[in-house]
């Protein structure tokens, strides 16, 4: 009797678990997607992927689908899963071109690969796929209300791609391989001209240059550097190296 007793609760929850079971195969898919949803804002995810999942395995063709596709996505993104979420967008903007979720899942797709920029020493690929990402975004979508966020993290994806394309020529420079450093400078000038390592790296050409004795490039890079950076704080260095520069080629040309 006493053993009947302890094991009644045991069964009682049982069964209370077997009623409460939902019968997801009998639903239509707004209701699927509703019963999904609930997870979702639960911020069940992982429960939310599943169904999301069904909803496109059972109902294909259906109008639902690019709601579970984009929210599948999003279920992804709100876990921090950030390739597999790049993956889920990029499938919605590719096979769902005409979606209305289009706009934010290209956005989405380019904050996955934002997450996903490491330090700048480390290999930049997903620094480089963001950057073609939000500018994607911006092309297609420009009166988009994310586009100047956009923007902002396009110039800081862009800088720090420049600090690493900079500090391989200062390594470079630093080994006395300058032929290389200049062409490593000359690339951070030209590619991420909009950058605070524009300025450095031409600075640092111009005294490479003069290393070299090549006069000639130097001044050069000189008029280069002080026609496109007037406030820089090696502006007036800039402008005592062209005299020194002048005066010498002078002195030269008086022998």
């Amino acid at each position: 009797m006493t053993k009947t007793l302890i094991f009644l609760p045991f069964l009682l929850l049982f069964f209370i678990g077997c009623a409460s079971t939902v019968d997801t195969a009998n639903m239509t898919s707004e209701q699927r997607f509703k019963y999904a949803m609930e997870f979702y804002n639960d911020e069940e995810y992982d429960k939310a992927i599943q169904e999301f999942d069904a909803i496109m395995l059972q109902f294909p063709g259906n109008e639902i689908v690019d709601d579970a596709q984009f929210y599948l996505a999003k279920s992804r993104l709100a876990r921090t899963e950030y390739i597999l979420a790049a993956s889920e967008f990029s499938r919605l903007i590719r096979n769902m071109p005409a979606s209305s979720f289009v706009p934010e899942a290209q956005y989405n797709l380019a904050e996955c690969y934002y997450q996903l920029s490491p330090p700048f020493p480390l290999d930049q690929r997903y620094t480089k796929k963001g950057v073609e990402e939000f500018q994607a975004f911006i092309d297609f979508f420009p009166t988009d209300s994310k586009v100047p966020d956009a923007e902002a993290k396009i110039k800081e994806l862009n800088d720090k791609l420049a600090h690493k394309a900079y500090n391989a020529a200062v390594i470079y420079e630093k080994m006395d391989y300058d032929n290389a450093a200049v062409a490593y400078f000359d690339n951070v000038e030209t590619m991420y001209h909009d950058t605070q390592y524009a300025p450095m790296a031409s600075y640092k050409k111009i005294n490479v240059l003069i290393g070299l004795k090549r006069s000639a490039d130097a001044l050069k890079e000189i008029e280069n550097f002080l026609v496109k950076y007037p406030q820089d704080e090696n502006y007036l260095k800039v402008e005592e190296l062209k005299t020194q520069l002048e005066k010498s080629d002078q002195d030269t040309a008086k022998k």
